[in-house]
C-alpha cells in the first residue's frame, strides 16, 4: 500500500493532504471562490497557482495530493509539477475516474461534468490519467458511489479493477450523498475471486455532515484507509461564512474556523488522511494549523451540536452555484 509512505512520515501535518478541486479549474462551487482566484483564471494562471500550491504544501510536510478528471487540468497540472521535481519521492498520489469535465474552461457551463460508471468510461480515462501520470499515479479512485451506482455490481468493471490493482495501482472509491452510508458498506462488500476489491475510501465528512462516521470506521476496521474529503463544507465552515459556535471556538483557540473544522476531523480515529481544499497559499498555512489545534470536551460539544440532517445538508450543497 503506497500510504505505508505516509505512515512513516513524521511532519505534523503528513495526514493532511491537498486537493486540488478548487484549482485545476477555473469554476466550482466554493463560497468565496470570486475572492479568492480573482478574474485571471487561465490556463496558465492556474497552472502556476496549482504549483504554488503544491510547492507550498510540500514544504510544509504535507505528502497526498488528490485530483480527479473531472478537476478541468488538474492532472496536468500535478504531473507537470512532477516531472520538475523528480526528487520528490516520498508522497502518495491520487485519482478519479468516472466524471468527465465538461465545462470547456468555463465558469457558466450548462453542465461543468458528466456522472459515467461505464467500464467504457473506466477504459477511457484510464488512458488519459495514464499518459499524464504514468507510474507516479499511487490511486485510482472510482469518483461519487452512491448506492444505485452500476460501478458497485458491474463485475467486468470488477475485473478490470482488481487487473490494475495487480498492477500496482491501488483501487478506492469516493461517495457523496445522504446515502454514503449505504454506498461505503456496498462497497466494502465487493469482491473479486474471493478478496476485497477496495482498499481506500474517500467521503465528506465534516461538522455539519457526520452521517457516514459509523461506516468509515467500519471501513477502517476493514483495513481501508480513509479519506475525508470537504471538511470544509465547501466553504461554509471558514471565516466569515461559518457558524457562531464554530466562530466562538476558533477564537477561544486563537486560530481560524477553518483550521478548527479541520482539526474536528482530524481527531476521529478513522481518518488516515484530511484533505485541504485550499486554493491559495494563505488559506493552506491557516488549514494546516489544524495539526495543533486542541479542543476540549466542551469544545467538542458545541461543535457537534452543528450537524444537519444529511438530507438537508446535501440539498444545501446541491443548491450552491459555480462560481
Amino acid at each position: 500500500m503506497p500510504f505505508a509512505r505516509l505512515a512513516t512520515a513524521t511532519t505534523p501535518t503528513c495526514h493532511i493532504g491537498l486537493g486540488l478541486a478548487a484549482v485545476g479549474r477555473p469554476g466550482y462551487i466554493n463560497l468565496g471562490r470570486d475572492q479568492d482566484l480573482g478574474e485571471n483564471r487561465t490556463v496558465e494562471a492556474l497552472r502556476t497557482r496549482t504549483h504554488d500550491l503544491l510547492d507550498a504544501a510540500y514544504a510544509q510536510g504535507v505528502r497526498y495530493f488528490d485530483a480527479a478528471r473531472s478537476y478541468g487540468r488538474s492532472e496536468e497540472f500535478l504531473a507537470d509539477w512532477l516531472k520538475a521535481r523528480p526528487d520528490v519521492d516520498d508522497i502518495v498520489v491520487g485519482s478519479k475516474w468516472g466524471y468527465t469535465y465538461t465545462a470547456g474552461w468555463s465558469t457558466d457551463a450548462e453542465k461543468h461534468e458528466v456522472k459515467d460508471h461505464s467500464v467504457r468510461t473506466y477504459d477511457r480515462q484510464r488512458a488519459e490519467t495514464a499518459d499524464l501520470l504514468g507510474d507516479r499515479l499511487d490511486l485510482y479512485q472510482i469518483h461519487s458511489v452512491t448506492p444505485d451506482s452500476p460501478a458497485l455490481t458491474d463485475k467486468e468493471l470488477h475485473a478490470k479493477l482488481a487487473q490494475a490493482a495487480a498492477q500496482g495501482v491501488t483501487v478506492g472509491f469516493s461517495t457523496s450523498g445522504p446515502a454514503q452510508a449505504d454506498a461505503i458498506r456496498a462497497a466494502l462488500a465487493v469482491t473479486v475471486d474471493g478478496e476485497p476489491l477496495f482498499r481506500t475510501v474517500q467521503s465528506t465528512y465534516n461538522a455539519l455532515e457526520t452521517s457516514a462516521a459509523p461506516a468509515l470506521a467500519e471501513a477502517h476496521d476493514a483495513g481501508l484507509t480513509v479519506i475525508v474529503k470537504e471538511g470544509m463544507a465547501n466553504g461554509r465552515l471558514a471565516d466569515p461564512y461559518a457558524p457562531e459556535p464554530l466562530k466562538a471556538v476558533a477564537a477561544e483557540t486563537g486560530l481560524g474556523c477553518d483550521a478548527v473544522a479541520l482539526a474536528l476531523v482530524l481527531r476521529t480515529p478513522w481518518a488516515g488522511v484530511v484533505l485541504s481544499g485550499a486554493a491559495t497559499a494563505t488559506q493552506l498555512a491557516s488549514n494546516l494549523h489544524a495539526a495543533v489545534v486542541d479542543l476540549d470536551d466542551d469544545q467538542l460539544s458545541r461543535l457537534a451540536a452543528l450537524a444537519e440532517d444529511p438530507q438537508t445538508y446535501w440539498n444545501h450543497r446541491a443548491s450552491l452555484p459555480w462560481h
